[in-house]
């Protein structure tokens, strides 16, 4: 008896991912748990284990190659069941009509494309089918749940998000007899043909590159975004770091400006509750949140990451200066997991290592707040009690905001409050 390996839930909100590697080959036999394929996600490449023994029939996917939830991945059959001579072969290339096909409607031509069914294949699970019995329903598990609980057919429902994302509004409005309305987002750019100019090359996007568009774009189009600059005299602040970077060291921890701003920032957050809360529009209501959950930005090869430190209101410096550290290492080996990547409240990014003298970061919605740092430099700052300018190292600080939750004035409050605390260290264990 054959059995289908379906691709599972790898993570809140993931409905798809790019194989980009089979870790198995026909004919193997192989465990539950064991690890079939590697999948990239929005942020992460995963691992996705066996749901079953059995020996590999069939591979179902490709490297390459985009795979949804609910999708057929690998088929076993029961071990010692068949014969390798019964062993079914790796399937054809499609054909060339429908490798154009796919082209005309717009798939990168580099791509492999997706394999052809088979009698072998189902169709995927009903809960996951749109009405019409085309595409899976772009809705997060939670969503899901509460259409169940409601008694709501989600395939029946519009989504009025980005790409027709289905929201819990959706499905209330739905259950209270009336229908959610989409929301028509702009038409692809038409391109020129580059390729009369000279030659061109085309690349698929990777799978962070697509939630980027996708993340950007929603927050961007959504979110009424306002930047408050300032600036904190870090020089304090970078003696205590080069201080204490030897005992950092020690425990085999890297004591850097960020490790020892996730602290300050984690104390503001405490400071200033609105920034660590979300907006919920549909129930009108303001989500605060009894803990400090922080994302922090890193650059890696294959693009932005932003892995989460869990409570770090509760950690010292030095324990967040270790565990940045290896979230940092694991981004870019792209090692981390999608829990890695979920529950942030508030963000930062810091370039300053890069260089530039400011930048508007851009808030990633549920979060209301993003914190932006660019390079320190010295200047001259004058000294009442000398009356001489000084050279001191001053650090440029942004704070992007969601401004239908906080008002310029508060921001303004909070970004003081950080500049106060880098420049006075002493005032964080002061007032908590």
């Amino acid at each position: 008896m054959a059995t289908e390996v379906r691709l599972p839930e790898v993570g809140e909100g993931i409905e798809s991912g790019t194989v980009v590697g089979v870790l198995v080959s026909v004919g193997d036999e192989v465990k539950r748990d064991q690890p079939l394929i590697e999948l990239e996600t929005d942020k992460a490449v995963v691992e996705v284990p066996s749901s079953a023994d059995g020996i590999v029939r069939s591979i179902d996917v490709q490297e390459n190659q985009e795979a949804k939830v609910g999708q057929v991945i690998v088929t076993l059959d029961a071990a010692g069941a068949v014969s390798a001579t019964e062993v079914e072969a790796p399937r054809a290339a499609p054909s060339r009509e429908t490798a154009t096909a796919g082209a005309e409607e717009g798939a990168v031509p580099s791509a492999p494309p997706a394999p052809q069914p088979t009698k072998r294949q189902s169709a995927p699970h009903p809960a996951s089918v749109q009405a019409g019995g085309t595409g899976l329903v772009p809705a997060a598990p939670s969503v899901r749940r509460l259409a169940r609980e409601l008694g709501v057919d989600i395939r029946q429902v519009q989504g009025s998000g980005i790409l027709g994302r289905i929201s819990a509004t959706d499905v209330r409005s739905v259950s209270e007899g009336g229908a959610s309305a989409p929301v028509a987002g702009p038409a692809p750019a038409q391109l020129p043909d580059f390729g009369r100019w000279g030659e061109v090359e085309r690349k698929a996007m990777s799978g962070i590159r697509k939630a980027t568009v996708r993340t950007m774009a929603g927050a961007w189009s959504t979110v009424p975004m306002v930047t408050q600059f300032d600036k904190a005299d870090s020089t304090e602040f970078e003696r205590l770091r080069q201080r204490y970077k030897p005992q950092a060291e020690a425990m085999g921890a890297k004591l850097t400006p960020t490790a020892m701003l996730l602290k300050v920032v984690a104390a503001a957050l405490k400071r200033f509750p609105d920034f660590n809360a979300s907006l919920d529009t549909g129930s009108q209501e303001i989500v605060y949140k009894h803990y400090v959950n922080v994302g922090v930005a890193v650059d890696t090869e294959a693009g932005l990451l932003v892995p989460v430190i869990k409570n770090a209101d509760r950690k010292n410096v030095l324990e967040l200066a270790a565990e940045l550290g290896a979230l940092a290492e694991k981004a870019r080996n792209r090692k981390l997991t999608p829990d890695d990547m979920q529950g942030g409240n508030f963000s930062v990014s810091n370039l300053g290592g890069i260089g530039g003298t400011g930048f508007t970061p851009i808030v990633n919605p549920p979060e209301v707040a993003i914190l932006g740092v660019s390079r320190s430099a010295h200047e001259p700052v004058y000294n009442k009690a000398s009356g001489q300018f000084d050279a001191r190292l001053m650090m440029p600080l942004s704070v992007t905001y969601d401004h239908r939750l906080i008002d310029g004035a508060a921001a303004a409050r909070f970004l003081r409050w950080i500049c106060t605390a880098i420049e006075e260290p002493f005032l964080m264990a002061l007032e908590g």
